[in-house]
C-alpha cells in the first residue's frame, strides 16, 4: 500500500499489523536528545519546533552525507529508548513512528486512544533506506548533530505496519 504524508486518521484506521507500505511525503527525524528537548519544551510552554501534528517521525541519528549524495546511511534506531516521551506527543496529534523493535505497553495505549500506527523499517538496511530520502535539511536543534531534528523528504520509502491503532502488534497481542 502506498501512502502520503501527512498522514489522517482515516489512513491511519485503515492500516492493520503486518501490512507492508511505501512512504512518500515529509517525515521528521527524531532521537532520544530531540525527544528531551521536545518534552522540555513542553513543560515550559513553549511551541515545538515543528508542527508535528499529522506528521510521522524516524528514529533515526543519520550518517552525514557522501560527497553527491542526499544523506548518509539513515537505519532505524530502537524505538523504546523514546517510549518515555512518545505519549505526550501522540496526544498532540502525531499519527506515526518508525524505528524498530516493540514498543511498550503505555505507548500502544496511547496509539489506541490517539489514532496512530508505528512502522518497522529493516535494521541493517540504513545505505539502502538513504536512496528513499529526496531531500534532507536540519529542521531544529542542530547543535545536537546527528540527533538533530531533520525534514526529509521521502519517495517509497519501506516499512512494515509492526503496531496498528487497533493495538495488533506483530510482536504480542495487546488487544484480546
Amino acid at each position: 500500500m502506498r501512502l502520503a504524508t501527512p498522514l489522517t486518521l482515516e489512513t491511519v484506521k485503515d492500516l492493520r499489523a503486518g501490512q507492508k507500505v511505501y512512504i512518500t511525503g515529509t517525515i521528521y527525524t527524531a532521537r532520544d536528545a530531540a525527544h528531551k528537548r521536545m518534552i522540555e519544551a513542553i513543560k515550559d510552554g513553549k511551541p515545538l519546533p515543528i508542527n508535528i501534528k499529522d506528521q510521522v517521525l524516524y528514529y533515526v541519528g543519520p550518517c552525514p552525507a557522501k560527497p553527491g549524495h542526499v544523506i548518509g546511511s539513515c537505519g532505524p534506531t530502537t524505538s523504546g529508548r523514546v517510549d518515555v516521551y512518545t505519549p505526550q506527543l501522540l496526544s498532540m496529534g502525531l499519527k506515526g513512528m518508525i524505528g524498530k523493535g516493540e514498543r511498550s505497553r503505555e505507548v500502544v495505549d496511547a496509539m489506541i486512544r490517539y489514532g496512530a500506527v508505528y512502522f518497522a523499517a529493516v535494521g541493517g538496511a540504513g545505505a539502502l533506506l538513504s536512496q528513499r530520502v529526496k531531500s534532507a535539511k536540519v529542521a531544529a536543534y542542530p547543535e545536537l548533530g546527528p540527533e538533530a531534528i531533520y525534514e526529509l523528504y521521502v519517495e517509497d520509502f519501506p516499512a512494515i505496519v509492526a503496531i496498528d491503532c487497533h493495538g495488533n502488534s506483530l510482536f504480542r497481542t495487546f488487544v484480546e
